[in-house]
């Protein structure tokens, strides 16, 4: 149903992600510009549009927090459900860094590495942000797109009258391959698809979903602040 806006359910779900691909692809354009010799790039330029990324999908977020009918934060009161998907959240981490990453990566990745920086304060700032984006903006902007809208899209062009957790074999592989290419390391993305999906179906809850996937970033930050491969990020 179109609001009063003109806008209908899905353009609030979808562009907030399409605004987050928009970077990522701008940021692989001016790679692949300065690789073929059209200007000179230092290691660290593009580093800082991450912050200009999260600020700027995050702000879309909060202005359309009020269309996400389906975020409840009341889901997670019950407290044994709340720590399972906490736990789920960090079996996935586990999973992730223990996968064998010669199998199933599409591009050998960059890496986030702020020791590369000049100065300890920007250094600090950078990683916050980083670590920000990927706890609080990542995890909201991708469940509101994959579990929120086209999971239920491709079962319904209506997405909004199906209940969230709606089960369907195509909606359910479809979201986990894509989910999968998303990601640098696909058959990673592919499992975290699997995972989060499962538990979409089991609580029927799109927090829930957004809560796992926040402490699966929340814990592959501090291993990658930790442990110093920067390639996870």
């Amino acid at each position: 149903m179109i609001d009063q806006r003109g806008f209908s359910p899905a353009f609030y779900r979808c562009l907030p992600f399409a605004l987050f691909m928009g970077f990522i692809g701008l940021d692989e354009l001016i790679r692949f510009c300065a690789g073929h010799g059209f200007f000179r790039l230092e290691a660290t330029t593009l580093y800082y549009l991450y912050p200009i990324k999260a600020v700027t999908v995050g702000a879309f977020l909060f202005i359309f927090r009020k269309r996400y009918q389906e975020l409840t934060l009341k889901d997670l009161a019950n407290i044994p459900t709340t720590l399972a998907s906490c736990g789920i959240g960090l079996l996935i981490f586990i999973l992730w860094i223990n996968m064998d990453w010669n199998l199933g990566a599409t591009t050998v990745p960059q890496g986030f590495n702020p020791t590369l920086l000049t100065g300890s304060t920007l250094q600090v700032i950078m990683t916050l942000f980083r670590i920000a984006g990927a706890v609080i903006v990542v995890p909201m902007m991708e469940e509101l797109f994959w579990r929120s809208f086209l999971i239920r899209y491709i079962i319904d062009k209506n997405f909004d009258t199906v209940q969230t957790g709606t089960f369907t074999w195509a909606s359910f592989l479809f979201t986990v391959v894509l989910f999968g290419l998303e990601h640098n390391y696909f058959y990673a993305g592919v499992m975290a698809g699997v995972i989060y999906n499962l538990l979409l179906y089991r609580t029927r809850s799109l927090a829930h979903c957004i809560l796992a996937h926040a402490v699966t970033n929340l814990a592959l930050a501090v291993y990658v602040v930790t442990t110093g491969k920067w390639q996870f990020w």
